[in-house]
């Protein structure tokens, strides 16, 4: 069995085959790790979703900021923006079932034996990893009930609180875990996240750091694969691995065997159109 991890998709089905057939993926013995945003501004945002809910088992994909945005399109409750690309999933007979698949993705997954976590954007640097699976688990199990999921949808969206208090209740600290496991990049100074920067590390202002650059986070050691940063790149560090490479722009997906020997950079990029 093999452990295959792969960048944001954003809807460019197309090169995900391509990779697939290079390393002879069988949904029978290996497994297929995604980052999230699975979805939008790429040309087959509905055959993304399909593609990777009929590997069953085999995969594994975490929710991203533009697979809850989707969500939120669905149920009316925020106006699909002029670059996407979500009527592609939302004009489809099956919409519905694929919805209510999207709606069950968690934001993390763990493997223990395999000593790798899956996220989309990030941890926060004040959360060991039990702290992070449960915050997760408050919202996931939010979502998973329409009523509930339409409730917090049309809350979901603001920068605010953007600091980590263990005091916080109801939507807020539901927010405020969306949007570490979603959409952060940078920390600063006051342990805040930040919204603005979106730019490579070295080009941020001097009181950003990257979250997984934090000094004394409490996940570190924890081997956590990610995505969400295009401007990041693939790129590995001591015991992270970030595999947005910008498919959806024209540069290419990003697909890592996980359980490879380490001196193995089993590696694998494929060109995309954009």
């Amino acid at each position: 069995m093999a452990v295959y991890a792969v960048g944001d998709l954003q809807g460019c089905l197309e090169p995900l085959e391509r990779l697939l057939e290079r390393v002879a993926f069988d949904p029978a013995r290996d497994r297929l790790w995604l980052v999230g945003d699975l979805v939008n501004r790429g040309p087959d945002s509905g055959g993304c979703l399909k593609r990777v809910r009929d590997l069953g088992d085999a995969a594994v994909t975490v929710l991203g900021n533009h697979d809850l945005h989707l969500l939120a399109a669905a149920a009316g409750l925020r106006t699909p923006r002029p670059r996407d690309t979500l009527d592609n999933v939302l004009d489809r007979p099956d919409a519905d079932e694929l919805l209510e698949w999207v709606a069950h993705r968690p934001l993390i997954h763990h493997d223990a034996g395999l000593g790798w976590t899956l996220v989309h954007a990030g941890i926060p640097p004040q959360w060991d990893l039990d702290r992070a699976r449960a915050e997760a688990r408050a919202v996931e199990e939010v979502l998973a009930h329409p009523d509930q999921r339409e409730a917090f949808l049309a809350r979901m969206y603001g920068n605010q609180p953007d600091r980590w208090n263990a005091r916080l209740r109801g939507v807020d600290r539901l927010r405020y875990t969306v949007n570490a496991f979603t959409r952060m990049r940078y920390i600063r100074d006051d342990g805040g996240l930040d919204f603005e920067e979106s730019g490579p590390p070295g080009l941020a202002p001097r009181w950003l750091t990257p979250w997984f650059e934090v000094s004394g986070r409490a996940c570190a050691g924890q081997r956590i694969v990610f995505g969400h940063w295009s401007a990041l790149g693939h790129r590995r560090g001591p015991d992270w691995l970030a595999l947005d490479s910008g498919c959806v722009w024209g540069n290419q997906l990003t697909m890592v065997r996980l359980d490879a020997a380490p001196d193995d950079e089993a590696l694998w990029q494929q060109p995309c159109p954009g």
